[in-house]
C-alpha cells in the first residue's frame, strides 16, 4: 500500500512576494522515505525562494530553549564590569562579550563608511560570542567563577552541541533535497565550527527612533556562513526583506526555529539558494507606551568546518565557465568578514 504523502507545509509568513514556510522536521527525521524526501525537498524549496524557514519539531525541546533564555538573561543582567572582563578581542576567535555600540551589521565593505555607520547609528544590542571548546588560543570567555556562572556555562555548553547536532541533521536533510547522498556535508559539518550568539536588545524610549529615523536594533544584513539557526523570545522585531524590496515581519511562530541561509552556503551552491537581507527593528507594542520592550533571542551560527575549501556544488554548473566564484577556504572567509563587522 502507498504511503500517505506529509501534508503541504503550513505559512507562516507570506507577504509581497516573501514565502517563509513552517515545515515539520519530524517528517524527515522520523519519517517514511516518501516522507523524507518531500520535506527535504520543501526545505530546499525555501531556500532556493526567500532563504527562510521555520522549522517545527525540530527534535529541541521548549524547555532546553526556556533554559537557555533565562540563562542569558541571567548573564546580561550581570553588572558591566563583569561582562567587560570577558570582552571580544579578535576576529580570528570570535569569542567573548560585545558591548553596546562595538559591532555595526551592514552589508558595507568600505572599512571607514562601517567605522562612519557604527558612530553615527550603532546597533542597540548586547552579545556574547561562543565557540566550540578545545579550539586552542582561542578559549571561550565563561563567567565560571561563581556559581551562577558555573551553571550558565554548564547549560551553553550542552546548547551548543545540541545545535550542532540539529546543524548535521539538516544539512542532511538539504544534501538529499539537492539529490546527494544523505551524508554529503557530514565531512563539512563534523567538527562544529559554530557560533552560539547570546543577544540582549535593551529596552529604548520610542523617541531614540523618532528622533533618528535610520535607527535600527540591528542594521540590515546578511548572515557570513552557511546556516544561520535563530530562536526568538515572543516579542519580534526581526524583518527580512521581500522582493518587492519591502521589510516584512518575521512574526514569532512558537515553538518553531526560523533558518535560513548564509552568504557562504549561497556561494557554495553556486547561488542557488539564495542568502536573503534581514534586520531587527523596534517590535509592535502599546501605543500609549513612551518605552519599547527589551527583546532577547539565540543565533546559532553555522559554518562548514574551518579547514574545508569551498566550491560550486555539483550539480549547481555546467561548466566551469558557470561557477560564480573561486574557491575559499572557510575559516579565512569567515574572518574577512568579522574583520570588517568589528
Amino acid at each position: 500500500m502507498a504511503s500517505t504523502p506529509p501534508p503541504a507545509p503550513a505559512t507562516g509568513v507570506e507577504e509581497d512576494g516573501l514565502s517563509i514556510p513552517v515545515i515539520d522536521f519530524s517528517l524527515f527525521l522520523h519519517g517514511d522515505e516518501s516522507s523524507k524526501q518531500s520535506t527535504a525537498k520543501a526545505m530546499l524549496n525555501a531556500f532556493q525562494k526567500s532563504g527562510f524557514l521555520y522549522l517545527s519539531n525540530s527534535g529541541i525541546s521548549p524547555e532546553t530553549v526556556k533554559t537557555v533564555f533565562i540563562q542569558s538573561a541571567k548573564f546580561f543582567d550581570r553588572p558591566e564590569e563583569e561582562k567587560d572582563a570577558l570582552a571580544w578581542d579578535r576576529p580570528e576567535s570570535n569569542r567573548g562579550y560585545v558591548a553596546f555600540g562595538r559591532e555595526k551589521v551592514t552589508q558595507a565593505t568600505d572599512p571607514e563608511e562601517i567605522k562612519r555607520l557604527r558612530a553615527s547609528n550603532p546597533d542597540y544590542k548586547e552579545t556574547l560570542e561562543i565557540g566550540r571548546e578545545g579550539v586552542e588560543g582561542s578559549p571561550n570567555h565563561w563567567p565560571d567563577y561563581d556559581e551562577p556562572g558555573k551553571e550558565f556555562t554548564k547549560v551553553m555548553k550542552a546548547f551548543h552541541l545540541t545545535c550542532k547536532n540539529l546543524h548535521i541533521q539538516f544539512m542532511r536533510a538539504i544534501a538529499v533535497g539537492m539529490g546527494f547522498p544523505e551524508t554529503f556535508f557530514d565531512e563539512y559539518t563534523k567538527g562544529g565550527d559554530n557560533n552560539l550568539r547570546l543577544l540582549h536588545y535593551p529596552q529604548l524610549l520610542k523617541s531614540v527612533f523618532k528622533d533618528n529615523t535610520e535607527a535600527v536594533r540591528a542594521g540590515h544584513h546578511s548572515d557570513y556562513g552557511s546556516v544561520t539557526l535563530l530562536f526568538q523570545d515572543a516579542v519580534g522585531g526581526l524583518e527580512v526583506k521581500s522582493p518587492q524590496n519591502t521589510w516584512v515581519r518575521a512574526t514569532p511562530v512558537p515553538d518553531t526555529i526560523v533558518i535560513n541561509a548564509g552568504d557562504l552556503l549561497a556561494r557554495w551552491s553556486n547561488d542557488t539558494i539564495k542568502s536573503t537581507n534581514h534586520r531587527v527593528v523596534q517590535p509592535p507594542c502599546e501605543p500609549e507606551s513612551d518605552m519599547y520592550p527589551e527583546r532577547y533571542s539565540v543565533a546559532y551560527f553555522c559554518n562548514p568546518d574551518f579547514d574545508k575549501l569551498i566550491e560550486a556544488l555539483p550539480g549547481t554548473y555546467a561548466t566551469d565557465a558557470d561557477k560564480k566564484y573561486p574557491a575559499i577556504n572557510s575559516g579565512n572567509y569567515l574572518t574577512q568578514r568579522l574583520a570588517a563587522t568589528y
